[in-house]
């Protein structure tokens, strides 16, 4: 006969060695979703990082960019009304004519002289702080970025909406116009044709070159 004793302790064993494989993947599945988790954070982390590295990468470059325009913009007010006295020297200069100077001698010839090396000493003070002196040419197209037109001159000779006459050389600090050069511009004569490689940026400084012509 059978033992039922026997059969049920049979039947215990199974049992018995299921716990612990129930137990393992239980643990598994734990140690999966802890690694996720924590897989989730690092990425998380790493990404505020590398958003606050990016950060501080722009706010050391946004402090240079102020810092460079500080040094090279610092004396803008300065060279202004130190130009007021290199006008005031070139008008005097140029207030003397040829004849007074090739007719000039002794004191005067030193006089002239010594305002000659005075402006030329001038300008390089000013060059050598960033400040550039720049006039443009006859026959130039008017740019309103660089030129102050003052008035028209009726030159059927020159093309429409170029330059005529420079009243006053302009300046330049670092890439900012400190002062435009004043000039006056051509009209009555053909439409000043746009250079081949103009930008389409430039061909707006050719439409506001009229304004000046019209409201002369």
């Amino acid at each position: 006969m059978t033992n039922p004793t026997a059969r049920d302790g049979a039947a215990d064993v199974p049992e018995a060695e299921s716990a612990p494989e129930t137990s393992a993947s239980a643990n598994e599945e734990k140690i999966r979703t802890l690694v996720e988790t924590l897989a989730r954070e690092s990425a998380d982390y790493k990404d505020k990082m590398l958003r606050a590295l990016a950060e501080i990468e722009n706010m050391r470059k946004r402090s240079e960019r102020a810092v460079a325009e500080a040094r090279d913009y610092a004396i803008a007010a300065f060279a202004r009304d130190t130009l007021q006295v290199a006008d005031n020297m070139h008008r005097a200069l140029a207030a003397i004519g040829p004849e007074l100077r090739n007719s000039s001698d002794g004191p005067v010839k030193a006089l002239v002289d010594g305002d000659d090396l005075i402006e030329r000493e001038l300008l390089k003070v000013l060059d050598k702080n960033g400040v550039k002196k720049f006039e443009p040419a006859v026959g130039e197209k008017f740019d309103p970025n660089f030129h102050q037109a003052m008035f028209e001159v009726p030159d059927p000779s020159l093309p429409a909406g170029t330059v005529a006459q420079v009243m006053q050389a302009g300046y330049k600090i670092g890439d900012r116009v400190l002062r435009p050069a004043m000039v006056g511009v051509a009209k009555g004569g053909p439409k000043a044709q746009p250079a081949a490689d103009t930008a389409p940026a430039n061909d707006n400084a050719g439409a506001d070159s009229q304004d000046p012509q019209g409201s002369g």
